[in-house]
């Protein structure tokens, strides 16, 4: 049996801004994108594997999943990763099978772009499984037609994206940052909080202006900055994702009262991070929230990391 690993990371969203909702039910986006050292790693192998087939044109996977939130993940051609090696495999130009594993401590529905990232390592995977040698260009658009996050997953590193996240231009800077991020005990779909983000701009008549890269943040992660940066974090989703999902208030606060350097719910939720001045900072921080009982579990991390990587081949 041929395997090939791939370890994929989580990311945080550092500034989330959104535009009106476009004719085709998207929204234009300016979202700033850090890759942390919590990750997924994926395995495509030749062996028989576990689960029901999905077959599509000449194209055969299954999947199974162990770790974090394991039997929330959907089996079928609902999963991502699923989704990416049909689409790998359908540039072959043979008949392949693939059995795809993925061990999971991305948290799942959890705004750290789990799915995505699993969708990603599955691209790298199948590729090098398979002996496609797919250039760089050809992934990253294959990773733009599943979902708006995963091409990020193939970058990894610090990255603006723009149009629905896809359009990514790697952004400079220096240093290393700390994050604690504080899980919260249920999910939240990201459509309905761009629905509810939707709801409340009208209900208010809060008009949604083109969206704009932040000079502050920019600058701070020129300069490495971590203070400058934590004041700079911003995130549009966060009210929806606060209205529907009404604890993650209380959880804000405490990483705040605690000393964090900024505060803001990740990506669509439920998942808050908390930027950290330092190793240390973050373990006090996370033992911190965890006493005061705000969230089910912390976890820390730091960025930026890669992207999509392989960690093992056996042949």
């Amino acid at each position: 049996m041929t395997s090939v690993t791939v370890r994929v990371p989580a990311k945080v969203n550092l500034q989330l801004a959104v535009g009106p909702r476009r004719d085709d039910g998207f929204h234009d986006l300016v979202n700033v994108f850090q890759a942390v050292s919590l990750f997924d790693e994926v395995t495509a192998s030749t062996g028989p594997g576990v689960g029901e087939p999905v077959t599509v044109g000449d194209v055969t996977a299954r999947v199974s999943v162990e770790g974090e939130a394991a039997g929330q993940v959907p089996l079928d051609e609902n999963n991502l990763a699923v989704r990416a090696a049909l689409a790998a495999g359908a540039r072959a130009g043979r008949p392949v099978d693939v059995a795809l594993h993925i061990r999971k401590a991305i948290p799942v529905a959890g705004g750290m772009a789990g799915g995505s990232a699993d969708a990603a390592a599955a691209l790298v995977a199948c590729d090098e499984l398979w002996g496609l040698a797919l250039p760089r260009d050809e992934l990253m658009e294959i990773a733009a037609d599943l979902g708006s996050d995963v091409p990020f997953a193939l970058l990894g590193g610090t990255a603006v994206g723009t149009g629905r996240g896809e359009k990514l231009t790697a952004l400079p800077g220096t240093g290393e940052y700390h994050w604690v991020f504080a899980l919260a005990d249920t999910g939240l779909s990201t459509a309905k909080v761009y629905a509810e983000c939707d709801r409340l701009r009208e209900a208010t008549g809060d008009l949604a202006a083109w969206p704009e890269i932040s000079e502050r943040l920019l600058a701070a992660l020129e300069a490495g900055d971590a203070k400058e940066l934590g004041e700079s974090l911003a995130n549009d989703l966060q009210p929806a994702a606060v209205l529907l999902h009404r604890p993650l208030s209380r959880t804000l606060s405490a990483g705040r009262d605690h000393g964090a350097l900024g505060a803001l719910v990740s990506g669509s939720g439920p998942t808050c991070a908390f930027l950290a001045g330092s190793p240390d900072h973050a373990q006090e921080l996370a033992l911190a929230l965890t006493a005061v009982g705000v969230c089910r579990a912390t976890v820390t991390a730091h960025g930026p990391v890669p992207g999509a990587t392989v960690i093992a081949t056996t042949a």
